[in-house]
């Protein structure tokens, strides 16, 4: 058995370096474990649900280490429990990495692929004595297993190994009820790590599989296989989440007592991703999705890559988040306005702006002349010169934000108000002189002069305006949209917690949906060029700032050319305490 790898927590984790890098760097230089050697690493999901932004820093940590030192990165297919697995999972495993940036090339494998191999070595151990069939149910062993103090022996253990294989073979050719038997590696009833306890290594399951359907009905444990793998692969550096720390030892038992021509992968572990305000069990994520308490694994509330990227993230934004928080050898629960502070980060260099009322009300230029009409240039993005301009219409009827007028002001208010001169973004000043209102004393429009000699916003004689730039649209010349606002799935911050139900953690505000929004009336083209694509759900839609609202995407699935669905991807405003 390898020497336990000790890491010191306290080590300083920066952008550039962190534990990780530091061991593999050790391990490939003059006299390291793997001197010489092409770093391989894997990435081994599982295919019983889509991938959330947990297994993104997983991904970038074993995908961007084998980029950071020239080596490999292996897609192993983790297929060894049939039961929630599916290739629907595969596939969008496959198009969420590839939508990430990763690669790997021509190294794509199954984890069933080696299940021959798997039983091959399985019945080596039982040759060397090594493993046994145990007639134990879980409980009864559990029972029987003892403490550490007083170990226990199950009556199974010093079986004949002639009589374990025969078993064994039984097992494989399904002559044996499922649950009856196990086989267990025979290592040590007291050691006082309980997976180095006559772990189960092969239980029977008469199910289907995806891949190999029925051929299998006793299938391989992920700490058996696991290793079996890695070593087939010649897998250098076997990188993964801290609760497998403690099957290390385990591991390392497996590739010392089975025959392959290999080097021994060295296993390392890292904290897994917490985010706050969010679950990432898998199995509370399918129960969202088939219990309908959200629309599907891609509802744009999910934690999930597909979710994610619906919702509006893009891909470099979620890089950046996983390079940011850094890799750490103890758990920590990162805040989600960190997610959203490098999405924002992002979007404000790559996102077109553009304009858009969401919660409209009419605004009257009462002393502009009707039926005219003019042009104004806008800047796509004021950070990007190279994105250029596009033109917008200015006449006497435009749209306004309702809460961007009060008939009674309140202290430092800003914005539109009777006798209140402000900017309409990129065209006049305008002053405001009343407003109109219906039956029930709502109001159903703003009135408001324009100054002719303020093009532009700047007042040709120069006077300083206090008020506040607002932004607006052209009444005759925008179309309807629906806008989906977003909001953290759960209030508590930490719903994933073993003592609470997560389910009654739920927000029931988590998605606010408004109609009648007002849109530029460019978009009907751009979503009719989207609605054109192939496989519009794994690429991000067109995303635009609305202008002092937010960063808002095209649902890239029930937006249409037709009927105009705009995400909220994130707000302007960056809550992340620094």
């Amino acid at each position: 058995m390898s020497e336990e790898i000790k890491v010191d927590v306290t080590e300083e984790v920066t952008e550039n370096t962190n534990f990780i890098y530091n061991f593999i760097k050790d391990d490939i230089s003059e006299d390291g474990q793997f001197e010489g050697q092409t770093v391989h690493t894997r990435f081994p999901p599982e295919p019983n649900g889509y991938l959330h932004i947990g297994h993104c820093k997983a991904l970038c940590i074993d995908f961007g280490m084998a980029e950071r030192f020239n080596g490999i990165c292996n897609l192993r297919m983790d297929d060894t429990n049939p039961a929630k697995e599916d290739t629907e999972y595969v596939d969008a495993i496959k198009q969420d990495i590839h939508w990430l940036g990763f690669d790997w090339g021509d190294r794509f494998f199954y984890g069933s692929d080696y299940f021959e191999k798997d039983y091959e070595l399985a019945v080596e151990l039982i040759k060397k004595g090594l493993a046994y069939v145990c007639e134990l149910t879980p409980e009864e062993f559990k029972a029987n297993r003892g403490d550490t103090q007083t170990p226990a022996v199950s009556p199974y253990r010093d079986r004949p190994i002639e009589e374990n294989l025969a078993l064994f073979e039984k097992m494989r050719n399904g002559e044996v009820e499922e649950g009856k038997m196990t086989l267990r590696a025979k290592i040590d009833l007291a050691s006082g790590n309980f997976n180095m306890r006559d772990p189960v290594i092969y239980r029977i399951r008469f199910i289907n599989h995806h891949r190999q359907g029925t051929k299998w009905c006793i299938f391989p444990m992920y700490d058996f296989a696991h290793p079996i793998q890695d070593a087939l692969e010649g897998i250098t550096h076997s990188l993964c989440s801290l609760e497998y720390e403690d099957h290390r030892p385990l591991y390392d038992w497996v590739v010392t007592n089975v025959t392959i021509p290999y080097h021994k992968p060295r296993q390392i572990e890292f904290a897994r991703l917490g985010i706050d305000h969010t679950v990432l069990s898998k199995r509370k994520l399918r129960k969202l999705v088939e219990e309908k308490y959200v629309s599907g694994w891609d509802d744009p509330r999910m934690p999930t890559l597909c979710g994610l990227r619906r919702r509006g993230y893009t891909a470099a934004s979620i890089r950046n988040f996983c390079d940011t928080i850094g890799v750490a050898k103890s758990s920590n629960i990162i805040e989600f306005a960190e997610l959203e502070r490098c999405l924002r980060d992002d979007l404000n260099l790559t996102a077109e702006r553009t304009m858009a009322v969401i919660n409209p009300v009419k605004l009257t230029v009462t002393n502009y002349p009707e039926g005219k009409s003019e042009v104004f240039e806008v800047e796509n993005n004021p950070l990007d010169p190279s994105a250029g301009t596009h033109e917008i219409t200015f006449s006497r009827n435009l749209w306004m934000e309702a809460d961007d007028f009060l008939e009674e002001p309140i202290p430092k208010y800003k914005r539109m108000y009777p006798g209140n001169e402000v900017r309409l973004k990129g065209t006049y000043l305008v002053t405001c002189t009343g407003c109109v209102k219906d039956e029930n004393g709502n109001v159903v429009e703003v009135l408001c002069e324009y100054d002719p000699e303020s093009r532009g916003g700047n007042p040709a004689d120069g006077r300083k305006v206090k008020g506040a730039t607002l932004h607006w649209i052209d009444a005759n010349n925008c179309v309807d949209a629906e806008v989906r606002v977003y909001d953290n799935l759960f209030n508590d911050p930490a719903p994933d917690a073993a003592d609470k139900d997560f389910l009654a953690c739920m927000n029931p505000d988590s998605l606010q949906v408004i109609n009648n929004c007002k849109v530029e009336k460019e978009m009907v083209e751009i979503a009719r060029k989207f609605d054109q694509m192939e496989n519009r759900t794994g690429v991000n839609a067109p995303t635009f700032q609305f202008m002092r609202v937010g960063f808002f995407c095209l649902d890239n699935r029930d937006s249409s050319a037709d009927h105009l669905v705009f995400n909220r991807s994130v707000s302007l405003k960056d809550g992340f305490k620094k």
